[in-house]
């Protein structure tokens, strides 16, 4: 016996084979294959492969570094939101009188309450002033009054994350979200009188837009918008858009979203474009305030189930509705104006009472739009794994992109054998690359997987997710 121990002792003390090291053996061939092609280092990478009804990983490789996952953090914020609002859960916008209302006449302030709505579109607005306008409700002669109170103001700056302030994936949380706060601007070329039309939908009133643009010859290149400068301008009242630059006529008709106009500002602007559209007209000014004690309920609109929202927002990794369903947390969390550590305090409390530990976890908006965010591939594994394993998983796993299919992984491993069997999240950032959710293999055994990368090469790590999930698929990692 205790020629046994001093045995295992010695073989402890041995160095390891030389050409094998752990690296090596825990990170799949394939993937390593991928991202030496790539100019990763491995050092700038975690894998994981778990079954789901497994208890230890199939294949770990600095699973508990601290990584941004950038948008992966998404399944963060809807799995949290699945289970403590509820699948059903909706928002509510909502419209209310301030003053009487008699033969078509509202003596007060028309009041638009919201709730954070993520969805609240052009056309539902438009359907929820139908409602004032069959209420009989023509005239008002009071103000336009926005409550937007349900979030805390933030001081959102748009160009703060990547200098880009009209791109509308940069537009910050309202309570009073409209349309994601986004024009869609159509160019409308006319080859035979060498001119070019500008058409904004919506069109707020207090938008002044400024056609500069010059049709010129030559073939549409891909990114065709690279060629339109767009300047905006401020006042009080209004902002002014000026376009300049060219478009060739062989674009043919084109359209760009861009946000260019604050919350409050573009809410008041397409009221009155839709208001007057439908025969109403508005005395008073707009401003801001909150619903006053007394007021009259005249009309609501709901958003769709939260399952449907969530849907959405992993599949087509929408980060302006992942920030309105994070302070959501927040505001049903803290029972005040959300804030977002508000919603990160919701967030912890929701992990600690499923004894998901994660130290390391740092989360800013809860859409992985961020420099700061943090998580390891471990933490997303057993956070997956608790998916599986919850009342809410159907919702869930339906809401990740289906390889091949759809979403954001429509045009992956198209041809392949994992094409069609592999639920999972996408997320990039310049310098960050990353994948988590389900892959099946040939024998149908589901998997979490995961793969994060954070290296300024990651752009190019695309093959190492593929490879990831093709190995799932065959099970050889």
């Amino acid at each position: 016996m205790i020629t046994v121990i001093r045995l295992l002792a010695l073989l402890l003390l041995l160095p390891p084979l030389p050409g094998r090291t752990q690296s090596d053996e825990q990170l799949p061939a394939p993937v390593s294959r991928a991202l030496k092609a790539a100019n990763v280092p491995a050092s700038s990478v975690a894998v994981l492969v778990q079954d789901v009804d497994a208890r230890m990983p199939r294949t770990s490789f600095n699973a508990d570094k601290p990584m941004n996952p950038a948008s992966v953090m998404k399944l963060v914020t809807t799995y949290a939101a699945l289970e403590l609002l509820g699948p059903a859960y909706a928002w509510k916008t909502e419209a209310y009188a301030s003053g009487p209302l008699k033969d078509g006449v509202l003596e007060g302030d028309l009041v638009l309450k919201g709730s954070g709505d993520p969805k609240l579109g052009f056309e539902q607005f438009w359907l929820l002033l139908r409602q004032l306008r069959a209420k009989g409700l023509r005239e008002i002669r009071g103000d336009l009054v926005l409550d937007r109170s349900h979030f805390a103001p933030d001081g959102h700056d748009p160009a703060r994350f990547d200098g880009e302030p009209l791109r509308p994936y940069n537009v910050g949380p309202d309570a009073l979200l409209l349309n994601y706060k986004a024009l869609r601007l159509t160019f409308l070329p006319d080859a035979a009188g060498k001119t070019i039309a500008v058409a904004a939908e919506p069109a707020p009133a207090q938008l002044d837009l400024l056609n500069l643009v010059k049709l010129t010859e030559g073939a549409c290149p891909g990114a065709w918008y690279e060629g339109i400068r767009m300047d905006l301008g401020h006042t009080d009242a209004a902002a002014r858009l000026i376009l300049t630059g060219n478009y060739p006529a062989a674009c043919g008709e084109k359209s760009r979203h861009v946000a260019v106009l604050g919350h409050a500002q573009f809410v008041a602007g397409v009221f009155r474009q839709l208001w007057a559209e439908l025969g109403g007209t508005l005395q008073g000014a707009w401003r801001e305030g909150t619903l006053p004690n007394g007021a009259r309920l005249l009309a609501r609109t709901e958003s769709p189930a939260l399952a449907e929202v969530v849907r959405e927002i992993n599949k087509y990794s929408n980060n302006v509705m992942a920030r309105q369903i994070y302070l959501t947390l927040g505001a049903e969390h803290a029972k005040r104006p959300a804030r977002a550590e508000d919603a990160e305090a919701a967030v912890r409390a929701w992990l600690a009472q499923k004894d998901l530990r994660m130290p390391e976890l740092s989360i800013e908006n809860g859409a992985g739009l961020s420099r700061s965010d943090r998580i390891s591939a471990e933490s997303l594994g057993r956070l997956l794994l608790a998916a599986w394993a919850s009342p809410v998983m159907p919702e869930f796993v339906a809401s990740l992109p289906l390889a091949g299919i759809d979403g954001t992984m429509k045009k992956r491993v198209n041809g392949s054998g994992v094409a069609g069997q592999a639920h999972v999240k996408t997320g990039y950032l310049d310098g960050v690359r990353a994948l988590a959710g389900y892959a099946l293999d040939r024998r149908g055994r589901r998997a979490v997987v995961v793969f994060l990368a954070n290296h300024p090469n990651s752009a190019a790590t695309k093959a190492a997710e593929d490879a990831l999930l093709a190995c799932a698929w065959e099970r050889s990692c």
